[in-house]
């Protein structure tokens, strides 16, 4: 292998890269831009869900209830409601999440010290938004009925004895619970998908289709070198775009980068070498650059985004897609970066990920290799 002719055949592809207007600004905005809109566009930090309340009571009681809701941060009373009626209307016009009935002898109850209920209508129209209004209710309603028991034991001269059972959590990696911290760092692989494979896959069919792919083959250059020497300029700018997309993560967003920075470089230069094999591979393969492109994207954004425990938990899945997704270079990458981001792991804790990686980007070097042939 020439070093020249690798740099001679880099040097062409660079200036390719920077003559193309769309290529570079897929390459400056379109990282800046994913970042951005995965970082505040996509919480699931439910905080603030509207309800109504139709209080038939009225009383002392029910209004210590109600002020337990509000002084919640998961919950905020938009209004009052005088009759059921307007409450079903208000959360079939989407304006309630949830509405809250208490009874008219809410407050008898309590007082008699019989069990009281109160009525809860959920939006169930998003599942996951239901289960969490469901369980969110339910700590509000039992943090009350223990401090009410409590009270009444003691206004009755008996002893208010503790719960036999009390469950004391503490949340380690993502003390604040914050989904920017779990969402951020993920997007780094979809940057680096969609980056790295997209422009990579126009390289050689770009040459079919301008007719200088000749000139090329007339020349000294081996494969490898053509090869390496096209993927060396993407390589750059893929590492610059994760350069970005960390600093961004880390200083707007305020992720927290508890692990090594060698650790995150090693990750991001093995995964990027991966997806731009897999790019040449397409480009290879697909004949024109408009399949190519459109094939790129289908087999690196949408595996990255749905298979790789970025948006969606890999064991929660079907057992054939879970099989499915070790094909998926994405997820191991994933893996390591909310190691690294998070817990502050390294090489030893995710070498299984490093090597998965490792193998996935040998194993595409040589389908690379041996699918680009210098022939007519």
């Amino acid at each position: 292998m020439s070093f020249t002719r690798f740099l001679a055949v880099a040097k062409k592809e660079m200036v390719q890269v920077l003559r193309d207007s769309r290529s570079l600004i897929i390459v400056i905005i379109m990282p800046v831009i994913l970042v951005l809109l995965f970082g505040y566009g996509v919480n699931l930090d439910l905080k603030h869900l509207p309800i109504y309340v139709y209080d038939r009571d009225g009383s002392q009681q029910s209004q210590d209830l109600l002020k337990r809701f509000q002084a919640s941060d998961y919950f905020e009373i938009v209004r009052v409601v005088d009759s059921y009626r307007d409450l079903t209307r208000a959360i079939d016009d989407g304006h309630a999440k949830m509405g809250i009935v208490i009874p008219w002898d809410f407050s008898q109850h309590l007082r008699d010290g019989r069990p009281a209920q109160v009525q809860a209508l959920v939006d169930a129209t998003d599942d996951n938004t239901a289960n969490v209004l469901i369980g969110y209710a339910q700590a509000v309603v039992q943090g009350y009925s223990s401090d009410v028991q409590i009270d009444w034991l003691r206004d009755h001269g008996q002893v208010a004895h503790p719960a036999p059972v009390i469950v004391e959590t503490r949340t380690w990696y993502n003390e604040d619970l914050d989904s920017s911290a779990f969402i951020v760092p993920g997007v780094l692989a979809l940057v680096m998908s969609v980056i790295g494979a997209f422009l990579t896959s126009l390289t050689i069919a770009r040459e079919w289709e301008r007719g200088t792919m000749e000139q090329l083959i007339s020349t000294p250059v081996s494969p490898i070198e053509v090869i390496a020497g096209k993927l060396l300029p993407y390589f750059a700018i893929g590492m610059a775009d994760a350069a970005v997309c960390i600093a961004i993560a880390v200083w707007w967003f305020q992720v927290p980068l508890r692990g090594g920075i060698v650790a995150l470089t090693c990750a991001s230069a093995l995964f990027l070498a991966a997806v731009l094999l897999m790019g040449f591979f397409i480009s290879v393969t697909a004949g024109s650059q408009l399949a190519a492109s459109q094939f790129s994207l289908i087999i690196t954004f949408l595996p990255s985004f749905l298979l790789s425990g970025f948006a969606f938990p890999i064991d929660q899945m079907p057992l054939p897609i879970r099989v499915f997704t070790f094909l998926i270079p994405a997820r191991y990458y994933v893996v390591i970066l909310k190691a690294v981001f998070l817990k502050g792991s390294g090489f030893v804790a995710n070498y299984q990920q490093f090597l998965a990686l490792a193998i996935f980007t040998a194993t595409v070097g040589f389908l690379s290799v041996n699918s680009f042939k210098k022939s007519l």
